[in-house]
């Protein structure tokens, strides 16, 4: 059962790599002003009045906000000072001559140009790494980047495959004894999902899909989870990435309809309605199959968008501390004290979040599974 388990998350792993890889991401360490990229691919360094050591430029909460929600090449730890410390990670892009290229995003940093690459200041493509066209046209290459996502993605992966193994190994060892701590909490929310979610709404032959549905629960609810975490290797916004989502929506959308059974694809292209509803106009077996798409649809969106929200609630109740130091100490001290009881308060909101959006995506995907698997009685 594990060895099924530990192979649907690297599934997933995979598909997911190659969806967010190419989502688009927004590089956090770009200094606005401090460089630009002329059309002949030569850096000019730009003076900015405003960056003058005697004068602090205002937070900008909405370039915070996203830099957290979007993805990056670099992770960002913290910042001492006017030092960040960050991590560069690995830019995977296809060169014009059709090889790829593999370099560290560091040398991307500041609007450096490396063998014609480039991160793009604005337009479609701000934050992307882009190259030159013959006709001097901004284009976006072939991107497998190893971004901030990616690798929170790999992290989260592999620490699911490590619990199953820890967890079966466990059981290996101890045949015929209860567990407890943390095997016994892990035993008892599967024993809750296989019981009370999958087998009770899919049946009978509920085996099939269960290592897939118990591997969605825990990958959604580690990324989720470690979401929360705002240190390393923590605070990345995988499952509020969309890419991410569809990828997740389109493995159960998949299952469905392979899985599907005559009863099912019969009431989607032949319903038992009136026959008024069916011809000349095919009017249900139209609304039957846009529900077949819209399902996974609903999936993808309930995940991005409660993990999304999330995370930029946090960040704009934190902001609100920067936000008011110039409207006096004494407002700055009543929105601190604010701030930091709601970020509490929002921060237990979103631990429940975190389980209760896995258990909901999880027992939605067992639905769906258990409709398509209805048979004519």
């Amino acid at each position: 059962m594990y060895k099924r388990s530990v192979l649907l998350v690297l599934m997933v792993l995979m598909a997911g790599f190659a969806v967010a890889s190419q989502a688009g991401v927004a590089d956090t360490t770009t200094v606005a002003g401090a460089t630009t990229v002329a059309d002949s691919m030569t850096v000019v360094e730009a003076t900015d009045v405003a960056e003058s050591p005697s004068v602090e430029a205002p937070l900008d909460v909405k370039k915070m906000i996203f830099s957290h929600i979007n993805d990056s090449y670099t992770w960002h730890i913290t910042t001492i000072g006017h030092t960040h410390i960050e991590i560069p990670l690995l830019v995977i892009v296809k060169a014009p001559e059709g090889g790829l290229e593999a370099f560290s995003a560091a040398k991307l940093h500041h609007g450096h140009v490396y063998k014609g690459f480039y991160l793009a200041t604005d337009g479609k493509y701000a934050g992307k790494v882009v190259t030159k066209a013959a006709d001097g046209r901004e284009v976006r290459p072939l991107d497998v980047s190893i971004t901030k996502n990616v690798l929170a993605l790999l992290i989260s992966s592999l620490l699911v495959v490590l619990i199953v193994l820890i967890v079966a190994r466990w059981y290996k060892k101890n045949p015929l004894k209860a567990p407890g701590g943390f095997v016994g909490t892990i035993e008892v929310v599967v024993e809750f999902l296989r019981n009370d979610v999958i087998k009770s709404n899919i049946g009978p032959d509920y085996r099939k899909f269960q290592s897939y549905l118990m591997t969605v629960f825990f990958f959604i609810l580690m990324n989720n989870l470690l979401g929360l975490v705002p240190l390393f290797p923590g605070g990345a916004n995988v499952t509020g990435n969309i890419a991410v989502t569809l990828v997740l929506a389109l493995f159960t959308m998949v299952i469905v309809n392979v899985f599907g059974t005559k009863a099912y694809w019969k009431e989607v292209f032949w319903p038992d309605v009136p026959m008024f509803l069916k011809l000349p106009i095919p009017l249900m077996p139209i609304v039957e199959i846009f529900g077949v798409i819209s399902k996974p649809f609903s999936l993808m969106i309930r995940l991005f968008a409660n993990v999304m929200a999330g995370h930029t609630i946090m960040l704009s109740l934190v902001s609100l501390i920067f936000f008011t130091v110039a409207m006096g100490t004494t407002i700055n001290a009543v929105m601190t004290s604010m701030s930091v009881l709601l970020s509490v308060f929002m921060f237990f909101v979103e631990l429940l979040v975190s389980f209760l959006q896995a258990y909901i995506f999880t027992l939605l995907s067992s639905v769906y599974i258990g409709l398509a698997r209805v048979k004519h009685h």
